[in-house]
């Protein structure tokens, strides 16, 4: 249970909110909008940004104000909105400063078999949203779990983002939804990296978001209950992974069809 509503259960969750901390306006902005789009439909929303990016194709990219800026941001959107937060850490030392702002933390994908961190997540008592990593087998998830269960944690998440395909693509297959379900834990697609084409700019990552409304209603059709977005006001200005984000002003046409596509399939 979050903020009285269960992720997973009988309403549509939806993570969402700019992939980086750019400006404290940008965030608030994001943040004030989709509070009213989920709102208005009824529709379970926990707001989402990064303080850093550590795991950028370029060290001259944009990775976010850092660790202590980007609480202090997030805090002040979790006050004025009310609004629970996840946000993703990369080290073990991060854990334990983030959970006093964070309601979830997130495991980035490449770093879903670091075991300490793992551990370092659990033990804050929050829940854990463990990113499914590109080059891994929905299967092989049960075992990654299992380090935070073990470690005194069964509040676990797990994402769905997408499977190396080739070079610079990722393809995502609806069967995961279903294989990770039938472990015990709820599933969130993440619509928006499954689009990404990692490193497809040469210093940066590319994307393809005309795609991402189509995969998102594909996942709720397999039975997938939380779906994860990175929103931005002006994705084309946007100083990290604009080529996969949604518009802003976009997402409550987007929502609302893909929660009427809940309804039917959770009927």
């Amino acid at each position: 249970m979050l903020n009285n509503f269960e992720i997973g259960g009988n309403s549509l969750t939806i993570f969402a909110g700019p992939c980086a901390i750019e400006s404290k306006d940008v965030v608030f902005k994001t943040a004030e909008k989709l509070k009213q789009v989920c709102k208005d439909l009824n529709i379970n929303y926990i707001f989402k940004a990064s303080y850093d990016k550590a795991n950028r194709s370029s060290i001259k990219s944009f990775r976010g104000p850092g660790i202590e800026k980007g609480l202090e941001i997030l805090a002040a959107v979790k006050k004025e909105f009310d609004l629970p937060i996840v946000t993703d850490i990369h080290k073990e030392e991060e854990a334990a400063p983030a959970a006093e702002v964070a309601d979830v933390l997130q495991i980035p994908a490449f770093l879903c078999r670091q075991t300490d961190l793992l551990v370092a997540a659990a033990k804050t008592g929050k829940i854990v949203n463990i990113k499914k990593g590109q080059f891994l087998a929905p299967s092989q998830m049960k075992s990654i779990a299992q380090k935070v269960v073990d470690s005194g944690n069964d509040k676990i998440l797990i994402t769905e983002r997408g499977t190396t395909f080739g070079y610079n693509n990722l393809v995502s297959d609806m069967r995961g939804i279903k294989i990770i379900q039938d472990m015990g834990y709820p599933v969130v697609f993440d619509a928006t990296h499954s689009v990404q084409l990692p490193g497809g700019a040469g210093e940066s990552s590319s994307g393809e978001r005309e795609f991402a409304p189509l995969l998102a209603k594909s996942a709720v059709a397999a039975g997938a209950k939380c779906l994860f977005f990175e929103v931005h006001p002006e994705p084309e200005k946007a100083l990290c992974d604009g080529p996969n984000m949604i518009p802003l002003n976009e997402a409550y046409g987007l929502f609302k069809l893909l929660n009427e596509i809940f309804r039917i399939v959770n009927k």
